[in-house]
């Protein structure tokens, strides 16, 4: 009788309603923004009317017996109106508003007909947990009960259908999130399924009051999860696309930020490393180093090593991007060693600069992969002895 489920469930929901607040706020007029947010709230609101507690709350403030019953089944229906209301905004076309004012009179009538046969009924005892299977034979409180549960089975079969539908369609973050919607659906469905099964069960003289208090409950609370998660993962799934894009980026960039590391560390050129940050602070951090490494480096780049690096590698490989980062994996080893020379002077200013042509991060990637070797190295032939290239520096 505690309630935990209902509980746990509705501070789910309504905690994806919450990570989509700011999201409703800066664009209220979306109408699918609006139904998802409506499905999230109204189906907390279902959760948490629906427990014991306060089940027997809203009795003793009504002083009705049972009033929490159509107060629960009218939230019930409110959710699957959004529910359509959400698949009808998916689907868009021409009609989108025709359909969704049809959808929602239709739950409309719902609602009206669950308050009249509530009125219309007797239910002078109060069942907090199983009072679908307890009032299942009672003229018009059976009505009632029969109403909302089909009209909550119509709503999650079609959400279902439609949602694993176009997740066959799709791909990435949206695609998961579909599957995660559809699969809540689904176990929704299996809330009514196992209530309409006990009210079948009692009409036939049966007992399966069970189905109604321990099966309902645990598909309704695995279906809410499923669905905040549905709910979330295409918001998420960006960032986390992003996070691991940073992740990789930053590995890749390690060959390069080690070949440049010995003048990093005696030109004090390194930031400080940051601690605990995220992959894209750290992956600015060795971008940030590596750029500052180059532009000490300027004056010692060779415009004609790079040239001619470049234009034999491209006829090795025929790849123009491969052939800059040999280019500039050549130059770079060049100048590694010849600002390290105590001997050499620095070269004169002749003015103009090499770095008119930083390399942007995509560059400095296939640059990391040339100092490994990743990237074919241009051929024998195509660079006059004594030029160091990438693949001999």
């Amino acid at each position: 009788m505690s309630g935990l489920i209902n509980y746990v469930s509705c501070g789910v929901l309504w905690l994806g309603l919450l990570v989509r607040a700011p999201d409703l706020l800066r664009h209220r007029h979306d109408p699918y923004l609006r139904a998802i947010c409506a499905v999230l709230g109204l189906a907390g609101l279902c959760f948490f009317l629906g427990a014991p507690p306060t089940v027997g709350a809203v009795n003793r403030i009504g002083d009705v017996p049972n009033l929490a019953a159509p107060v629960t089944y009218v939230a019930i229906t409110g959710y699957c109106a959004a529910s359509q209301l959400l698949v009808v905004h998916w689907r868009g076309g021409p009609r989108v508003r025709r359909t969704a004012r049809r959808w929602l009179l239709a739950y409309a009538v719902v609602v009206l007909g669950i308050t009249v046969t509530f009125a219309l009924g007797e239910a002078p005892v109060e069942r907090r947990t199983d009072l679908d299977t307890y009032y299942a034979t009672t003229p018009f409180i059976a009505q009632m009960i029969v109403l909302y549960l089909v009209a909550h089975l119509t709503a999650v079969t079609v959400t279902t259908v439609s949602s694993l539908r176009w997740a066959r369609r799709v791909r990435g973050g949206l695609r998961a999130g579909l599957t995660l919607l559809g699969a809540g659906s689904l176990c929704g469905a299996g809330y009514s399924v196992a209530k309409l099964a006990a009210v079948g069960a009692r009409w036939s003289g049966r007992d399966w009051s069970k189905l109604g208090t321990t099966v309902s409950p645990a598909a309704a609370g695995l279906g809410a999860l499923l669905t905040v998660v549905g709910v979330l993962v295409p918001l998420a799934a960006p960032r986390i696309t992003e996070l691991r894009r940073a992740r990789r980026t930053y590995a890749r960039l390690e060959p390069l930020e080690r070949a440049l590391d010995d003048l990093l560390t005696r030109r004090t050129l390194r930031l400080p490393r940051p601690r605990l940050a995220s992959p894209t602070t750290r992956l600015m951090w060795r971008q940030t180093s590596v750029h500052n490494a180059l532009s000490h480096l300027d004056p010692y780049f060779d415009r004609e090593l790079y040239d001619r690096t470049r234009a034999g590698a491209l006829a090795a490989t025929g790849d123009a991007e491969r052939a800059e980062a040999a280019a500039w994996a050549a130059v770079i080893t060049a100048a590694v060693r010849d600002e390290a020379d105590p001997g050499r002077r620095v070269p004169p200013y002749d003015g103009g600069r090499f770095l008119d042509r930083v390399p942007d991060p995509a560059v400095l990637v296939r640059i990391a992969d040339a100092l490994t070797g990743a990237a074919p190295a241009p051929a024998a032939g195509a660079v006059p002895s004594g030029t160091t290239t990438a693949g001999t520096a």
